[in-house]
């Protein structure tokens, strides 16, 4: 019988297949390195366009709110503005106010009584006078209920005084002006023309 030894055959096919795997080994290290190469490439390209992005939105942002802070500032110039324009046009339309108020307690004023003192504080004026009986005092309200430029005409107090030794009736009162009607409609009329 003949003997043949196979060991150099299988150690020389070991050694050929341990190649192999090393040659695949390597291959495969390589091919992982290369993917996660160009996965990492791929993913650091994707965060700096999102940080590109991102900053392009951050200045967007600071560029609209200095907008925004602007518009704001124009709006509290516009409301500044339009208030001041609010007080010239109630100077403009009350500026004969006073004139009118005047000639219509002049008007209204029975006779037998005087004024003694006209305050006005906003729409109320307050009348101080005297007068030779309570009736001329109720006449003088009734006279300011249906006055065109006064209303709601209120007895503060009548009181009973001597005057230069002449018994007479100290009033205080509150009357509110208001705007005659027909003029509201007319200027209602040409303010819609």
């Amino acid at each position: 019988m003949i003997r043949v030894n196979l060991l150099p055959h299988r150690q020389i096919r070991r050694e050929a297949r341990q190649r192999e795997f090393g040659l695949m080994a390597l291959f495969a290290a390589i091919a992982a390195a290369v993917i996660i190469f160009l996965g990492y490439t791929y993913i650091n390209a994707k965060i700096d366009a999102q940080a590109e992005r991102n900053a392009r939105l951050d200045a967007a942002i600071v560029k609209l709110d200095k907008e925004i802070a602007d518009i704001k500032d124009l709006k509290d110039q516009i409301s500044t503005m339009l208030e001041r324009k609010q007080v010239v046009e109630n100077l403009q339309t009350n500026r004969s106010q006073a004139v009118v108020v005047l000639d219509e307690l002049s008007r209204q004023l029975p006779e037998g009584m005087y004024l003694k003192s006209i305050k006005q504080q906003g729409n109320v004026i307050s009348i101080e006078g005297v007068a030779d009986t309570n009736a001329r005092v109720a006449t003088l309200v009734r006279n300011l209920s249906s006055s065109n430029w006064m209303e709601s005409p209120s007895l503060v107090e009548i009181k009973s005084v001597v005057v230069n030794t002449v018994k007479q009736n100290a009033f205080a009162m509150n009357v509110n002006i208001k705007v005659p009607k027909v003029e509201t409609d007319e200027k209602a009329v040409k303010g819609g023309n």
